[in-house]
């Protein structure tokens, strides 16, 4: 099995984006990679929340987890551009509700954490008439002591916390019209600042197996937003996925137009989903 698939003859099938894809553990992978290359990295790894991975131990000691993220996670910021973004999805447990968070204070001296962004899965609104709506997907719980768990964090990491963003690239548009008029700083364009909460649900699928064969993903919506938040010229950008999965980082770039995208994957059976999916224009 070749450690690298640049998939030849892509580009005319569906995408621009040259994709250098390996077969390996992302640590060593990284490893080979320039120092300064890249200009995004939007990533989710494992949890530590038990998961049955095929080819990962999910059930570290919470000490060995946080060392081993240490380890990738620094060679994200050697590899990662002054002017980058790292945004890295993570969720818990209702029983483990401070593993993100410790998470993110193992990487403080690596890192500024940016933004706080909070992937929003299932949500309960109640508009002004009373009647309560429910929209989005979880996973539900039998419990007493805890809330089903509905969102998860993206956290938004630069090397100096000054990087620009562009808030209007995944703006909203204004719900009162008279803002465009009252505020100088929308300049005249009916779009605000959506927040940092992102209400993204799963897609529903008839079949796990063959419709989302992978136990722990994230819609490629997610990944869209976090490449046009960080804005810039996608076509001369360098993205990296260090925990590629079946490739939904993957198929937002190409979308996007990013100009090399580099993923690594331990798993052979999610490697070859992957590639698949790149394979098929619109893939999601």
């Amino acid at each position: 099995m070749p450690d690298s698939d640049f998939l030849p003859g892509l580009e005319a099938l569906a995408f621009k984006t040259r994709f250098d894809l390996h077969l390996r553990d992302c640590v060593e992978g990284m490893r080979t990679l320039a120092d300064d290359s890249v200009d995004l990295v939007v990533t989710s790894p494992p949890y530590n929340l038990g998961i049955n991975y095929a080819d990962y131990d999910d059930n570290l000691s919470s000490q060995a987890y946080l060392e081993w993220s240490r380890v990738w996670a620094a060679e994200v910021r050697r590899v990662l551009k002054p002017e980058g973004s790292f945004f890295l999805n993570v969720g818990s447990a209702p029983a483990n509700p401070w593993m993100p968070h410790e998470l993110a204070m193992q990487l403080r001296d690596l890192f500024t954490l940016q933004n706080t962004i909070h992937w929003i899965k299932s949500i309960t609104v109640e508009p002004r008439d009373g009647s309560a709506i429910s929209v989005g997907h979880f996973k539900p719980i039998n419990s007493k002591r805890f809330l089903n768990d509905c969102h998860e964090f993206v956290f938004h990491f630069t090397k100096s916390g000054k990087v620009p963003v562009d808030r209007l690239a995944v703006g909203v548009p204004y719900a009162d019209k008279s803002n465009i008029t009252r505020w100088g700083h929308t300049e005249g364009r009916d779009k605000r600042c959506r927040g940092n909460n992102w209400f993204i649900p799963y897609q529903t699928i008839k079949s796990r197996s063959k419709d989302r064969p992978h136990p722990a993903t994230f819609p490629v919506e997610l990944a869209r937003k976090c490449i046009a938040l960080h804005g810039g010229e996608t076509a001369e950008m360098t993205m990296l996925e260090p925990f590629l999965g079946i490739g939904h980082a993957a198929v937002a770039a190409g979308e996007a137009g990013i100009g090399t995208f580099i993923g690594y994957e331990i798993d052979e059976v999610y490697f070859h989903e992957a590639r698949t999916r790149l394979s098929l224009t619109g893939a999601d």
